[in-house]
């Protein structure tokens, strides 16, 4: 039975996310919906020194009117050099530093990037190369789907021969299941508790941070903390 997920792209996404895409057949970059502010689009968390600390892609939002993801661009590059020092000064002492920074400098800095959700795809399966998951991607551009949010999915995992459907726990406020089995698929819901501790940066171990942590603490051994290594 083809297992099929479906995320929209964020900006290096925590663990949990490379979790969903190594559980599945195909996974598929769903940027063809409405940008939403305050999400893990353009941002996510990492570990420092003091406490969690954002970093933030700034996007260019004023005048738009509710741009699809695919859609939002990048408000310059000068963040950039900023992401990067962060990064350096917090991890710079992490086991595994300079082995990411070998794949990790060149995508902030050997490239330009215009729009949000090619910098986020971007980084996403290059950190899925180095965790050597093989799971195909694909992206909701080339597909013709409904714009109702279960509808839509069921459109997709249908396109791709799909017969189960792995989703993140908050979906369940807006996906019915009963919609899911009418259309002969399985829905099955990711559990994103109880992982394992890895030695991490700065004082009390937090898992809700960028796959960056767990990548410049562990190296490949990252896989091995994952859920994915347990299939």
């Amino acid at each position: 039975m083809k297992k099929v997920g479906i995320l929209q792209s964020n900006y290096i996404p925590w663990k949990g996310y490379f979790d969903l895409i190594g559980m599945v057949d195909e996974f598929i970059f769903l940027d063809t919906v409405q940008y939403s502010k305050g999400t893990w689009r353009n941002r996510n968390k990492i570990k420092t020194s003091n406490s969690l600390s954002w970093l933030t892609v700034p996007v260019l939002l004023k005048g738009k009117n509710f741009p699809l993801i695919k859609e939002v661009q990048i408000d310059g590059d000068k963040w950039i050099q900023n992401h990067w020092k962060t990064l350096e000064f917090n991890y710079k002492k992490s086991k595994y530093f300079r082995e990411v920074s070998q794949f990790l400098e060149p995508l902030y800095f050997g490239k330009k990037y215009l729009f949000l959700s090619d910098l986020n795809k971007t980084f996403i399966l290059e950190i899925l190369k180095y965790l050597n998951i093989k799971t195909k991607i694909s992206d909701s551009t080339t597909f013709n789907t409904s714009s109702e949010k279960s509808a839509r999915v069921i459109d997709l995992v249908k396109q791709v021969g799909g017969q189960v459907y792995y989703s993140g726990p908050a979906a369940k406020s807006y996906i019915n299941e009963k919609h899911f089995k009418a259309n002969g698929i399985e829905v099955v819901w990711m559990n994103y508790s109880n992982y394992e501790i890895y030695e991490q940066l700065w004082g009390t171990f937090v898992h809700e941070v960028s796959i960056l942590d767990m990548l410049f603490n562990c190296g490949k051994d990252s896989i091995n903390y994952m859920k994915v290594s347990k299939l």
